[in-house]
């Protein structure tokens, strides 16, 4: 049975299938530089795996591996774009380890080198402790709205959020009575708590809550480029949509650049986006539209 697979052998066998898949060959040495293992421990997984699925893999002596089969249907991996591009990019395998000797799927790649906008390593052990245990934080933040921005506060984490341009926390604010995101650069301190949190995501309606954003190409831009962008979104049928916590819908629009003025006055080119649905995700971030 797949299910009493250990969870170490079942990272390999996801391994094997990525690199055959989407390198087109498989090598018992490649698995055993990944892994740190014997070229002996790799032949049994590649056994292994070819006894629970053995009509994806076909045997090439020309390059001494394993080839997908034109049949090949994954049975460990998500070898989906959105899954796989990431490790990709980060170089990892899938247990996660970084192989600083090599490029671990043989295919490199580039990222633009941003202004690196995290917390210090300590601070941030305390924020993810508290998430982790369900605790209280005490919390010292550069607000950018609060007159007194570095005054102390108490806060109840209950997640990490990823902008794609930097790393915020989803928090209860107890001065405020409400659930807000802080910017993990922006602390200056933070101090787990023995007291237990009050609050969980649970409690956070607009975490809890997932809404659609319905998008369309500009309609300043001409025929071929709205066809083009509506292809590149993969959208069948003039509609970009896409399913959102309520909490991350300003987000969004800003990662996509999307013109939010009522008008569609911004530049098209730079712009390329509209929503379609304005009165129903403005209310969730109003500071998102102009």
């Amino acid at each position: 049975m797949l299910s009493d697979i250990k969870w170490a052998n079942r990272q390999r066998l996801q391994y094997i299938e990525l690199m055959a898949y989407y390198t087109g060959v498989i090598t018992r040495n490649a698995i055993a530089k990944a892994f740190g293992i014997s070229d002996a421990a790799a032949t049994k997984d590649l056994k292994q795996y070819n006894d629970i699925a053995p009509d994806n893999l076909i045997y090439k002596h020309s390059v001494f591996g394993f080839v997908p089969s034109p049949g090949f249907n994954e049975v460990f991996a998500d070898l989906s774009p959105a899954s796989v591009l990431p490790m990709i990019e980060a170089n990892l395998t899938v247990t996660g380890s970084p192989n600083p000797d090599s490029i671990v799927f043989g295919i490199p790649t580039e990222r633009l080198s941003l202004p690196n906008r995290l917390p210090d390593k300590a601070l941030l052990a305390q924020v993810t402790r508290a998430i982790c245990n369900h605790k209280k934080c005490k919390v010292s933040y550069h607000s950018l709205s609060d007159s007194d921005s570095n005054k102390k506060r108490i806060i109840e984490p209950h997640a990490l959020v990823n902008t794609g341009f930097r790393w915020h926390v989803r928090a209860y604010n107890e001065s405020t009575f409400d659930f807000r995101d802080f910017v993990l650069s922006r602390l200056t301190s933070a101090e787990c708590l023995n007291d237990d949190a009050e609050s969980d995501a649970s409690y956070d309606e607009d975490w809890t809550e997932i809404i659609i954003i319905q998008l369309t190409p500009h309609p300043k831009l001409d025929e071929k480029n709205r066809t083009s962008l509506l292809t590149d979104y993969g959208s069948k049928n003039n509609i970009i949509e896409i399913k959102i916590r309520r909490a991350l819908i300003g987000y969004i629009l800003q990662q996509l650049t999307v013109d939010t003025t009522e008008d569609h006055s911004l530049n098209p080119k730079k712009y390329q986006l509209i929503v379609l649905n304005r009165d129903e995700i403005e209310p969730f971030a109003s500071w998102a539209f102009n």
